[in-house]
């Protein structure tokens, strides 16, 4: 059974080969992604932050924006041969084993 990432890379993989005729090189992409993160950032810091939201932004969708961050970081991924998925559940075991208790004793987390 395929992993819901892994399922993700070959959806942008068919898509990318079949609508998007080639992926943009990896420099492109990462620069994409960038700006990308940026469109979340002014949402988030708009909407949730201390920034007034201006008008134009009001009806930007923060699903949306996130979306275009993960299909080009799955696009990344595709083309640089990284199986997300694996490196997802390594780094989901890290953090797990590194943060059992750490941040129940942070004084600053606690409600």
């Amino acid at each position: 059974m395929e992993t819901e990432i892994t399922v993700l890379q070959k959806q942008v993989d068919h898509w990318i080969n079949t609508v998007g005729v080639r992926y943009f090189n990896e420099l492109t992409n990462m620069a994409m992604l960038t700006e990308e993160v940026g469109e979340v950032a002014r949402i988030i810091a708009r909407r949730y932050g201390e920034q007034s939201e201006k008008e134009s932004d009001k009806g930007k969708d923060l699903g949306e924006e996130l979306a275009d961050v993960l299909f080009v970081t799955l696009c990344l991924a595709n083309q640089t041969g990284t199986d997300l998925q694996a490196a997802f559940n390594k780094k989901m075991t890290l953090k797990t084993e590194r943060d059992a208790s750490r941040h129940h004793k942070n004084e600053k987390l606690k409600p």
